[in-house]
């Protein structure tokens, strides 16, 4: 019995899913008569690579050519398209695995065969050299002088994986061959394909079932033909979500399910039962995580008015459940929680405890509120300070519903990017009037040294030599700009038009008997500026009072 996958292989470039804009090509060349003599197909596996290259061959050489009515299309049915289709032997068209035969004596009996001419007057001799990025340097080298001057009638195609690979060993190559990107293929498509080829089977499925075997393909229609092949063998009747999952050892939606619950209500303890069950059922934990994130991304998607694709009909319907509960401001604070662990639960020595310190930072990770909603919901103006008990029986339902004593996080907005400056003199005018560009430019390169700098002036220029003068007597601000002296001079630099040093000035300098200041901490730092914060915004300052709110970094 022939596999799926080699049964219902593209026998025309109108067949070819998605590589539309390669089939048009290729399609255009022959019906011009202007084939090139090397081609390199890059791309994922399982998206039609080789596939594209024999039915390249087989419309050089096929006997009635355009017949089908399309001009540059094989008809796949002559003897000439049957042998190539089927990889039969064949004098004109030879397939060879560069994995076995990449040194450079297969790259030299490559060589000297290309040079005998096609087995009949008009046809083309056609090399499909396969996983190429796996030939030695020395292999392409053996190569490059035949496809700089290719015999009359030879065609190489080269198809690849890993294009990067064929540039770093063998660059010069790439300018001699035509190169043609293959894309990977969406589930939507793939589902459809499925559909066609169970259709012409006999045989049914739960469009659930599709969408797993599609979503598990990743984006290779190869592997999607071949999962349903091997779900097919594993039982009769129509092919269920169920089964599907058994045979791939998928991990069911109602853990993910659970996974959502737990994290939506900061169910903590709900964590270790979770892994427990993952771990008891044999489950991937790498595989559960991957899941989760892309569980997370679908309803980040649906909060933001989109359409995820590939899920299950019982994933949509927990995703709508819960979207409510996870605004997209806490979903993006989950991903980057993920993002931030990827290398830890990639190559940490327990899988186990690093997926539960995952779950449990997700499940205690507070939630973010919106400053302008919050002095809304209260019925007062910026500035205004309302009374106690004015907050509204609305706004504390939602903190009830929210969690128990949430502790939400106000985040300040992100100070924009400061343009880049205009070199210019080192002048004491000019650079007492940029001095709050300045610190504003180190805010963005380093809060900690933005708030060291904003308790500061320029006190004189002396040559080359900037002196900065701290406005305060804390010793600890003097003994931080003293360890950030060179990133000071690094961004007034961006101001002038030559290097500068830094002198620093403050009473505390000249006190070296006074005992040693406490080592100034990044926290300590941060303190002081959301204190200065609250205190330069009355209705922020307003807002957290009356919500016992906790302001974050």
């Amino acid at each position: 019995m022939i596999a799926l996958a080699r049964k219902y292989r593209p026998k025309q470039f109108a067949d070819l899913i998605v590589q539309t804009h390669v089939a048009a090509a290729l399609r255009g060349a022959v019906a011009a008569g202007r084939v090139a003599h090397g081609y390199l197909f890059a791309g994922p596996r399982g998206v039609g690579k080789t596939t594209a290259a024999r039915i390249l061959a087989m419309a050089l050489n096929c006997e009635r050519r355009d017949a089908a009515g399309v001009a540059g299309e094989p008809c796949g049915a002559c003897e000439s398209c049957t042998r190539i289709w089927t990889g039969a032997a064949n004098l004109d068209v030879v397939e060879l695995d560069a994995a076995s035969n990449r040194g450079v004596d297969d790259a030299r009996d490559l060589r000297e065969r290309a040079m005998y001419a096609a087995s009949a007057e008009g046809r083309h001799k056609v090399y499909i050299v396969d996983e190429a990025h796996m030939l030695t340097r020395e292999a392409w080298n053996a190569l490059l002088k035949i496809l700089e001057e290719p015999p009359r009638g030879v065609v190489f195609v080269f198809a690849t994986t890993e294009p990067q690979k064929i540039a770093q060993s063998a660059a010069p190559i790439l300018s001699r061959l035509q190169r043609f990107d293959f894309r990977r293929i969406g589930p939507h498509a793939i589902t459809d394909r499925l559909k066609q080829v169970l259709a012409a089977e006999g045989l049914g499925a739960d469009d659930d079932a599709l969408r797993l075997i599609a979503k598990s393909a990743d984006g290779g229609m190869r592997d999607g033909l071949s999962i349903l092949d091997q779900v097919l063998s594993f039982g009769a009747g129509p092919v269920t979500a169920q089964r599907v999952r058994d045979v791939l050892g998928l991990i069911p939606d109602e853990m993910y399910g659970d996974l959502l619950r737990l994290v939506a209500e900061r169910d903590a303890k709900a964590v270790f039962p979770l892994v427990e069950r993952l771990v008891d059922a044999g489950a991937d934990l790498g595989e559960f995580v991957a899941g989760a994130g892309e569980v997370l991304r679908a309803v980040l998607l649906v909060g933001l008015e989109g359409t995820p694709e590939g899920l299950t009909e019982g994933m949509l319907a927990l995703i709508e459940r819960y979207r409510s509960l996870l605004p997209p401001p806490d979903v993006v604070r989950l991903l980057a929680v993920l993002s931030e662990m990827e290398t830890q639960l990639r190559t940490g020595g327990s899988a186990r405890l690093a997926v539960e310190l995952l779950l449990l930072r997700w499940a205690m990770m507070g939630r973010t509120v919106e400053l302008e909603a919050v002095i809304r919901a209260l019925g007062g103006e910026p500035g205004m300070r309302p009374g106690k008990g004015d907050a509204p029986a609305v706004l504390r339902d939602a903190a009830v519903r929210s969690a128990a004593h949430p502790s939400p996080a106000v985040s300040p907005a992100v100070p924009p990017a400061v343009p880049p400056p205009e070199k210019g003199p080192l002048s004491l005018d000019r650079l007492r009037a940029l001095w709050p560009r300045i610190v504003e430019d180190a805010r963005v390169k380093s809060p900690l040294l933005g708030a060291l700098l904003q308790t500061t002036e320029i006190a004189e220029v002396d040559g080359t030599t900037l002196a900065i003068r701290l406005l305060d007597t804390n010793p600890v601000h003097l003994e931080g700009l003293e360890r950030q002296r060179d990133a000071v001079a690094q961004v007034v630099a961006r101001y002038t038009a030559e290097p500068i040093r830094i002198r620093l000035e403050g009473a505390a300098r000249g006190d070296r008997h006074a005992a040693r200041p406490a080592r100034m901490t990044e926290e300590g730092v941060r303190a002081d500026r959301l204190t200065a914060l609250r205190a330069r915004d009355p209705s922020l300052n307003t807002a957290i009072e009356a919500l016992d709110l906790e302001l974050l970094e």
